[in-house]
């Protein structure tokens, strides 16, 4: 009998890989935007008026990382950027419409995507994967 493998490290760098490819394989034909561009107006939608610094940190990114992925999403159109009201240097985000509308096209595709991952889990597994992957996420040495 083989041993499963134990390479927790390799194994959800695996997994990762396969779940973003396969959720931006999905989104990309549903609504236009990549899981990582689906994030960062998640984000802004949770926090309209959000700095690009705060959706850094909201986003766990450097700030050059998101400065290149709002220069996309402004670009495409799903993204406003306006001047800070109180800090000169700073900009505040907004969704636009078509910000709005990517948002909703990829919500159902979410919600399959998710529905098939807790099947393939179960219920109790997909709540303990769940749990233990907010842990890792948050942990700190």
């Amino acid at each position: 009998m083989v041993e499963p493998d134990q390479r927790l490290y390799y194994l959800m760098q695996r997994a990762a890989h396969r779940l973003r490819t396969t959720l931006d394989r999905r989104c990309l034909a549903v609504a236009g935007v990549t899981t990582p561009q689906l994030g960062a107006l998640f984000a802004v939608q949770e926090e309209p008026g959000i700095t690009q610094q705060g959706l850094a940190h909201a986003l766990g990114l450097r700030e050059s990382a998101v400065t290149g992925l709002v220069g996309r999403l402004t670009a495409a159109g799903l993204l406003s950027r306006q001047a800070h009201p109180r800090q000169h240097r700073a900009v505040v985000l907004e969704l636009t419409e078509d910000g709005e509308a990517a948002l909703e096209a990829a919500r159902p595709e979410i919600d399959r995507f998710n529905a098939e991952v807790r099947a393939l889990l179960g219920d109790d597994g997909f709540e303990r994967t769940a749990a233990a992957m907010n842990r890792l996420a948050h942990w700190e040495e």
